[in-house]
């Protein structure tokens, strides 16, 4: 963690969380505001957290410093909550999109926001050099373990497609770009697409899952922060940011992303192509 009083951030996010919990909202906004002025970077998601209440403004993605804390915690029992708890299978959906669409083989690959490699395993067989991509140091070291990666890196997504440089300084590019359960914490993905569309070679393929929510939710919005504290991006917004950027849309297949709380999920597997 960043240089800043952990002893003095849990005491006032949990104080948060129990006032919360009792029904004293002022009392519990109080000590949320109170833990961001003490961590500004936002290790424990309060500003998701406030938005999901209505009580602040949903950021455009979740804070980079939540994220790798979040996934850190989770990382060793990170497969058994996703897979076996909360039936998480895109991975495998995405590998028979790529059958069906797009079948490759692909020569190089990318895995933003990898995870423990789920991804990575699912593709090895038509990608022959997998790169991998996460935020959370405790999630790629899992993932190096797998075996399945030709290199592994600690970062943001989108910091990555911007600014990485091979050791010659050259800008790498892949032929197979992959953001599985990524944009959930993305929110707004202009950024996101613009990345992919830079590194990918003519005729590359940029494939990713987002999860939505009925028309009614978004009210005219782009994205909406559901209750789940997880983005949903509108559809038409994703076929509207990928045509911007130059991508031919393959296919939107309508998904069931995982469980929430017994119930499924709904979201969309998409696959695009540059040009």
């Amino acid at each position: 963690m960043d240089d800043f009083d952990e002893e003095a951030l849990a005491e006032a996010y949990n104080r948060g969380l129990q006032l919360e919990r009792e029904g004293d909202l002022a009392a519990a906004l109080a000590a949320y505001r109170e833990a961001l002025e003490i961590d500004p970077d936002d290790h424990c998601g309060i500003t998701i957290r406030l938005a999901a209440m209505g009580r602040g403004e949903a950021p455009d993605k979740m804070p980079d410093a939540y994220v790798a804390t979040l996934f850190d915690q989770h990382a060793d029992d990170f497969d058994e909550i996703l897979v076996d708890r909360l039936g998480y299978c895109v991975p495998l959906l995405l590998r028979e999109a790529l059958r069906v669409h797009a079948p490759g083989p692909y020569p190089r690959g990318l895995d933003l926001g990898c995870g423990t490699g789920l991804s990575g395993l699912a593709l090895s067989d038509i990608c022959e050099a997998m790169t991998g991509v996460d935020l959370s140091e405790r999630m790629v070291e899992i993932a190096f373990d797998r075996g399945v990666y030709a290199d592994l890196y600690t970062g943001e997504a989108v910091e990555f497609l911007r600014e990485f440089e091979d050791e010659d300084d050259s800008r790498p590019t892949w032929d197979l770009i992959v953001a599985t359960d990524v944009f959930p914490y993305l929110g707004a993905i202009e950024a996101m697409v613009a990345g992919a569309a830079d590194r990918l070679n003519a005729a590359g393929v940029f494939a990713f899952s987002t999860e939505t929510l009925d028309e009614a939710s978004f009210a005219g919005r782009r994205y909406v922060l559901g209750e789940s504290r997880r983005y949903a991006q509108h559809p038409g917004y994703v076929r509207e940011t990928l045509e911007a950027h130059g991508f031919t849309l393959i296919a939107m297949d309508e998904i069931t992303v995982r469980a929430e709380n017994g119930a499924p999920v709904p979201g969309h597997l998409v696959l695009a192509r540059k040009g």
